[in-house]
């Protein structure tokens, strides 16, 4: 440690992979939000069918995501290449890196809103139906006002899981924080850039609990 300069640290670069993580944890967010949280409902509402063939369309589904979250996530990005080449053009940098983080996290994301649904009280669903509410009254007015500190809390792990899945990227040339970490931290053995990566990355960890765990306050008294 005492051999450690971080005088010679490029500060512009490291300002800059911290704007490209930031970048891919906003845009991969976005997405994932878009597409787990409707296919969390799916899952919800044919887990809860009584129709034989929601029921079979909920056990073919739920395999799926379930060999998707257990994909280790930089094999899964390795695997995706040819798609992010397909969706974006190119399978580096940030854009690269969007739809592997989206893929990765959406089905993990989409589980979370199903355990949510699942602790709504009943009774309340219930309700809605004895008043004469179609499903989509019901999710919309009952299921998701009922469930929102859960799915808050599911947003905030799954945000803090995609830091930690754009280090990852930085492995195949992902960009960002991980980025510049393997670069110059492994392969040229700075360990002032690996050690300031990795302080800015728990720092912001720590800021995007922090921000999740107050909504989830915010919204549980309400």
């Amino acid at each position: 440690m005492g051999n450690l300069n971080f005088s010679a640290i490029d500060w512009s670069e490291m300002g800059d992979a911290t704007v490209a993580t930031l970048k891919m944890i906003l845009y991969s967010g976005i997405f994932t939000i878009i597409l787990g949280l409707p296919l969390g409902i799916v899952l919800y509402l044919w887990g809860r069918s009584n129709n034989v063939v929601l029921r079979v369309a909920y056990s073919v589904l739920s395999f799926v995501v379930n060999i998707l979250r257990s994909v280790p996530f930089i094999i899964l990005m390795v695997a995706l290449i040819p798609v992010s080449k397909a969706i974006v053009g190119t399978s580096i940098g940030v854009l690269g890196t969007i739809p592997a983080l989206v893929i990765g996290a959406a089905p993990f994301f989409a589980r979370l809103v199903e355990t949510a649904l699942r602790e709504v009280d009943r009774g309340v669903i219930e309700a809605a139906q004895g008043m004469g509410a179609s499903t989509s009254q019901i999710v919309r007015r009952v299921l998701l006002p009922e469930a929102r500190p859960g799915l808050l809390a599911g947003v905030t792990i799954t945000i803090v899981t995609l830091v930690s899945y754009t280090a990852m990227s930085g492995m195949v040339g992902g960009g960002g924080l991980g980025d510049l970490a393997i670069r110059y931290g492994y392969y040229r053995y700075e360990k002032e850039v690996m050690i300031i990566s990795v302080i800015v990355m728990v720092i912001l960890v720590q800021l995007l609990q922090m921000a999740g765990d107050r909504l989830v306050q915010y919204f549980t008294r309400k």
